[in-house]
């Protein structure tokens, strides 16, 4: 009987604070005024989002050093508009400096990473960051390359991959997903899951 491996992972994604100024020679720097200033919530998740992307600056350009650190099971391939995900299984408990999961896109070798991503069996009862959006994921067989097939039960899995012939990972049940964008740009929001930016590496 094969042993599942439940993934206890959430997603955290990219907020970007941006202060315009100007001068010219001889004068001083004009003070604009911000039209929208900032809610508490908006800091709070700046601020978590700031200590997000210290804690796994490493990981920004290198998949290897990821891999050392544990992200070695590839939940998928790269899915469009979003990318490649890595997991480390051991982690299993919402923290903002460790996500589980890693979000990568690829292009000629070169790796990138663009986002997090954790996931729940139920939505949480309080959110984890300020304004959690969430997406889902169904119940689905994985295989060690990546590759995946929807199954209400583990018992519908195969022992290799239909699709590759890779041997069996493991299975999952319905999961409530939370991605956050917090290596790439998003212009529909930190939090949603497709990211129209990342169409340029779909073809990878």
């Amino acid at each position: 009987m094969r042993k599942t491996t439940m993934l206890g992972v959430a997603l955290i994604a990219l907020a970007l604070t941006a202060v315009a100024w100007s001068s010219r020679a001889g004068e001083a720097a004009p003070v604009h005024a911000n039209r929208h200033p900032a809610t508490a919530a908006q800091g709070e998740l700046a601020a978590l989002v700031a200590r997000a992307r210290f804690a796994t600056a490493e990981y920004a350009t290198s998949l290897r050093r990821a891999k050392t650190d544990g992200y070695r099971t590839i939940v998928t391939q790269h899915m469009p508009d979003m990318g490649w995900h890595f997991m480390n299984p051991k982690l299993t408990k919402f923290d903002v400096t460790k996500p589980p999961i890693l979000v990568y896109v690829n292009r000629g070798g070169r790796w990138q990473l663009v986002a997090f991503e954790w996931v729940f069996t139920q939505r949480p009862a309080t959110d984890p960051l300020p304004g959690a959006q969430y997406g889902s994921f169904a119940a689905a067989c994985h295989y060690v390359d990546g590759s995946f097939h929807p199954a209400a039960s583990e018992a519908e899995c195969r022992a290799r991959s239909p699709e590759s012939g890779a041997k069996f990972g493991f299975w999952h049940p319905d999961l409530v997903t939370l991605h956050l964008w917090a290596w790439y740009p998003n212009p529909d929001g930190i939090y949603t899951g497709l990211n129209s930016l990342i169409c340029p590496f779909n073809d990878d």
